[in-house]
């Protein structure tokens, strides 16, 4: 038996026909980018005006908020259309969007890798109920995010009388994926890997709709990688470029703790310092107040992140279960950049597993971010205007978990706060508004989450809320804050 060819990454991408469909792999801070590969695509566009066209499926935001990632594809004639799960990584490819230079749809994270699974098993599609009365829904956005986007890619179907989403099945032409090791049959390990993420599925999705997969790798290994070691078998690989020079993340070349069992104990050096700043450390302390022993916590990006530092402060993190999207379990996970990665890890799981687990009812308790909250309990954090920044794995973890606590500051630009020994004191208000009558568009629908029976909660630095059959009750008031003076003023 022989492996696939070993080429340049030039050479590789010189097989992308224009008009393609490109399934990427990758999450934000580098992990598990295929950065050679995207290098050289944007590099023979610029040289030769090729290929073009290319429609981009990508589960998580990859990129550094410049020029890497996602961010290779973002030239006119290149892209024509982009499906993507989160985008603030790159911004190029936001601007291109908002002025309708391209075709923009957002789905969730765990609705493009689940249908990618999909497309790679030849099934019709990807029925879930994951995005019902969201943006994605049809009866709303249906995924479309520009003027430019006018296909209707999300169905809605009823079976036995319960509704469901239909992400329609499409062609997947190239997979481009990265691993650390290649053997000499073509097998692909991802030994030094943070995350596996949707990998296999994306090179399945390629192989199953005729396609090529391309693979980078750090090495070639003389003999035959260990069986259980092997994350995409050699028959599903077209091509591999061996790039010497990868690095785990963009922050370090390679850091052990991100791929080996480390202590929670070791957490609060590991973790940054909750108290850095009091009003995030309010909402983050007030959150984890919500986060029972024994249970199986998702936590998310920003100020919701730090609700682990407080965990682990405090000695309560042995006493939950950490589940993240990107598909670890426990560890210290990390936030900003390297957020979807965490150190000493007690599990790694493929995404696309990690999302069926959330799906079938997993977490018990989630804590995320908060950007707009409206009188029916519906949180938005996926578009502001015509900027578009997507729900990573939001929906997918928000819908399911028996508890959402939402996290973020009553309003923001500009707002400052002291915590001293009276409370909570507001030094100057935030001159944007956060509680609306009604969010710009759904990413969680509380009337849905209602009838679902599920909980939910709303942080904020000066006041909590809890969603009711009613609607949104304000149910606790911080010391020291006036509900006439610093909260329905600014609501």
């Amino acid at each position: 038996m022989s492996g696939p060819a070993r080429v340049s990454a030039a050479e590789a991408v010189a097989w992308i026909a224009d008009g393609s469909t490109v399934a990427v792999t990758g999450s934000g801070g580098g992990v598990l980018e295929p950065d050679a590969l995207l290098s050289a695509l944007e590099d023979r566009f610029l040289r030769y005006g090729q290929p073009r066209d290319l429609t981009v499926l990508h589960a998580f935001g990859i990129g550094d908020r410049d020029r890497r990632g996602t961010n290779a594809f973002a030239h006119e004639g290149l892209t024509r259309r982009v499906i993507g799960g989160h985008w603030t990584w790159s911004p190029r490819m936001m601007e291109l969007a908002a002025r309708d230079a391209i075709e923009a749809y957002v789905w969730p994270a765990g609705a493009i890798s689940l249908l990618l699974r999909e497309v790679g098993a030849r099934r019709p599609g990807l029925v879930t109920r994951t995005g019902l009365h969201t943006f994605v829904d049809p009866r709303q956005r249906g995924g479309r995010a520009n003027a430019a986007a006018r296909d209707e890619l999300v169905g809605l179907l009823e079976l036995d009388g319960t509704e469901y989403l239909h992400y329609r099945p499409m062609p997947v032409h190239v997979a481009m994926i990265r691993g650390t090791e290649v053997d000499p049959l073509g097998n692909i390990g991802c030994a030094e890997e943070p995350a596996l993420l949707d990998v296999l599925a994306v090179a399945q999705a390629a192989r199953a709709s005729g396609g090529i997969v391309l693979a980078q790798v750090k090495r070639a290994v003389d003999g035959p990688l260990a069986p259980h070691d092997v994350t995409v078998p050699g028959p599903l690989v077209d091509f591999v470029v061996v790039a010497p020079h990868q690095w785990q993340t963009y922050a370090a070349e390679f850091d052990p703790t991100l791929v080996e069992p480390v202590h929670t104990t070791l957490a609060p050096a590991v973790g940054p310092t909750v108290d850095k700043d009091p009003v995030r450390a309010a909402i983050a302390r007030r959150a984890a107040m919500e986060v029972s022993e024994g249970a199986v916590v998702n936590v998310g990006f920003g100020v919701s992140a730090e609700v682990v530092d407080v965990l682990a402060e405090q000695g309560r993190l042995d006493e939950v279960t950490l589940a993240i999207e990107q598909g670890l379990f426990n560890g210290i996970p990390e936030s900003g950049a390297l957020f979807g990665v965490a150190h000493g890890p007690s599990a790694r799981l493929p995404s696309t597993s990690q999302f069926e687990l959330f799906a079938m009812g997993l977490l018990d308790t989630c804590c995320l971010g908060m950007a707009q909250l409206d009188a029916t309990g519906s949180v938005n954090v996926s578009r502001f205007g015509a900027q578009i920044i997507g729900p990573g794995g939001f929906v997918d973890i928000s819908q399911y978990a028996r508890k959402a606590v939402f996290c973020g500051t009553f309003t923001t630009k500009g707002l400052r706060a002291d915590v001293h020994d009276g409370g909570l004191r507001i030094v100057r208000e935030g001159d944007v508004r956060k509680l609306l009558q009604a969010v710009e568009e759904i990413t969680y629908s509380g009337p849905f989450a209602r009838a679902e029976g599920r909980e939910a909660v709303y942080v904020t630095e000066r006041a909590v809320f809890r969603l009711t059959d009613a609607g949104v009750a304000l149910v606790e008031v911080a010391d020291g804050v006036s509900i006439e003076r610093d909260i329905l003023p600014h609501m």
